[in-house]
């Protein structure tokens, strides 16, 4: 995490408060169970989303996938920190497909991962998370 230990407490705690802010807009009529994620870019912007249910199950967007989409869709194309948040969990934690999703946008330091739960928050890396993944720089070319 060389990049991402050089993310002071204040933008810590702010990306933690806007996956917060974001799970307080979560659309979940079937779960009840909300989840707000933030991405911290390279400049500096935080970008929020919030899982969003669909009568179709399987068309549910969760939470991390939103953030990450609505900053590439922005023109972000590194994420140095994520945080999630799940009001009702012990702990939050991205499931797998978001872990592939967000190891597109890893800068070379690595991206640091604030898991927020009502224990509190943990902090980890996606190469924690995510340990021999399959990125870009794999595709060759």
């Amino acid at each position: 995490m060389s990049e991402a230990s050089d993310i002071d407490a204040g933008t810590r705690g702010r990306l933690v408060g806007a996956a917060r802010e974001a799970a307080g807009r979560a659309y979940v009529p079937y779960s009840n169970f909300p989840v707000g994620a933030a991405v911290l870019t390279d400049d500096g912007s935080v970008v929020t989303g919030c899982n969003v249910e669909n009568a179709s199950y399987g068309l549910t967007c969760c939470a991390e996938r939103v953030a990450a989409f609505t900053a590439a869709a922005a023109g972000h194309r590194t994420f140095r920190a994520v945080a999630v948040t799940a009001p009702a969990a012990t702990r939050a934690s991205p499931c797998g497909a978001c872990r592939q999703v967000l190891r597109e946008f890893v800068p070379a330091g690595g991206m640091l991962v604030l898991l927020d739960g009502v224990d509190g928050v943990e902090e980890t890396d996606l190469a924690t998370l995510l340990p021999d993944s399959f990125g870009p720089e794999d595709l060759g070319g």
